[in-house]
């Protein structure tokens, strides 16, 4: 980074490299960036057997300390060291997982393979200013914590200028494992893809018994991470994607929809993460209409890019950095009588720019405005369109109560914002 405040808004692209040709790559990149999507979370080796669309493996006999040593453009590292570059041009970061995570904890990349693979990262993506490092993949850090640490380790050690974070399992934080660990520079959460109820599977990911369990309550990750010694930046990595079964496997259950990415995106950022990452189920699995997909995708990812949801993002990244997200601290103090729970729960965020309020459900709901001063004016944002609506000044009271207008159509949520003039 150059030192500037940066906003995460990432995409996520798990088997672009598998999937995609160059040009198709292209096509995905230009359309992200136009977007505002400012960093694709990738796997570099999804499986041992991992080769991209012109039949080039990642590894030699399935083997880590053996990288693929072919040159030719369309050979697998030379066509990702392209995209990564092609990345660069267009001001996106690429967020590389070196390998799954289940690769790591079934032991097929453990000890010095790790040490040899690293190497081999280090010489290919090193000098990549626009590179960050995700340790994990999926999986909880207690499958194989020794060889995380060491992956993470000699990241640092041979990518000193790179990032390094950890994707974890859902409903799990890096920070239960690793927020001590020298080598990671920001937490990451994955809030996952289940509704409250959706609790039956126990060990999976979701024990209503387990100090840990929050639901859909994503904000309360964030809400812990940020109490933790050290403090680290924090984001959702994986939130329900859109037009993904509820529970993922059960395709006879409802879809998550536009308003359920927004829900998880404003809920985590007013709770004060860095950023956010969006996802798609088409895209984050490249479907193309042939073979047997995962979760049950409703359409090929060339259709998917469009999604209401992913442009609403643009939006997510506009109204942060116009709030300057950054200087910004969790405000839930400024809400009068908030009550509510699950969806019912409004969150709020206090920059130096002004106070921001965030409801889902779009109900009213008050506001000690005495605490933000004399001269008020405030406006609605619409997390859909981007558009502003403004309500003009605003009285000075300890509950002053705020009616967010009808959409009449689809979700009602609204976001609040309350400046002085």
């Amino acid at each position: 980074m150059d030192g500037k405040p940066f906003f995460w808004l990432g995409d996520t692209a798990w088997l672009l490299f598998q999937k995609l040709s160059y040009d198709e790559a292209i096509a995905y990149l230009d359309n992200r960036a136009a977007k505002g999507f400012n960093v694709i979370q990738v796997t570099l080796v999804h499986t041992a057997h991992f080769g991209n669309v012109n039949g080039s493996p990642a590894l030699i006999d399935e083997d880590f300390a053996q990288p693929n040593p072919d040159t030719a453009p369309g050979a697998f590292w030379p066509q990702v060291r392209r995209i990564v570059d092609a990345a660069a041009e267009r001001g996106i970061m690429m967020a590389l997982l070196p390998s799954w995570g289940g690769i790591v904890a079934s032991g097929w990349l453990s000890g010095e393979k790790i040490d040899r693979y690293t190497d081999f990262l280090a010489e290919r993506f090193g000098d990549c200013t626009n590179v960050l490092w995700l340790v994990g993949g999926d999986v909880r850090g207690n499958a194989a914590p020794e060889d995380f640490i060491r992956m993470g380790t000699n990241l640092r050690k041979k990518c000193p200028g790179h990032l390094i974070g950890y994707h974890p399992f859902g409903r799990c934080s890096s920070s239960y494992w690793f927020n001590d660990q020298p080598w990671l520079d920001f937490n990451m959460f994955q809030s996952g893809h289940r509704r409250y109820d959706q609790v039956k599977l126990g060990e999976w990911d979701d024990r209503v018994d387990a100090e840990t369990y929050v639901g859909e309550d994503s904000y309360k990750y964030v809400q812990h991470d940020r109490a933790l010694t050290p403090v680290r930046p924090v984001l959702d990595g994986e939130p329900s994607y859109e037009l993904i079964p509820q529970g993922l496997h059960d395709t006879t259950q409802p879809y998550w929809q536009a308003c359920d990415v927004r829900r998880y995106a404003y809920w985590s950022l007013m709770a004060g993460a860095c950023g956010f990452t969006y996802g798609s189920n088409s895209i984050m699995q490249f479907w193309t209409g042939e073979g047997k997909p995962s979760f049950g995708p409703l359409e090929k990812w060339h259709e998917a890019i469009h999604n209401p949801g992913s442009m609403q993002m643009t939006h997510v990244r506009r109204l942060m950095e116009e709030l300057k997200w950054y200087d910004g601290q969790p405000a839930q103090e400024y809400l009068a009588d908030n009550t509510g729970e699950k969806y019912d729960y409004n969150l709020a965020l206090k920059t130096s720019a002004g106070l921001a309020v965030y409801t889902y459900t779009g109900k009213p709901f008050k506001v000690n405005t005495a605490m933000l001063g004399e001269n008020l004016r405030a406006w609605w944002f619409d997390p859909t369109s981007g558009g502003k609506s403004i309500i003009g000044p605003v009285a000075s009271g300890e509950a002053v109560e705020f009616l967010p207008p009808d959409r009449r159509c689809g979700q009602n949520d609204w976001a609040l914002v309350i400046q002085s003039v």
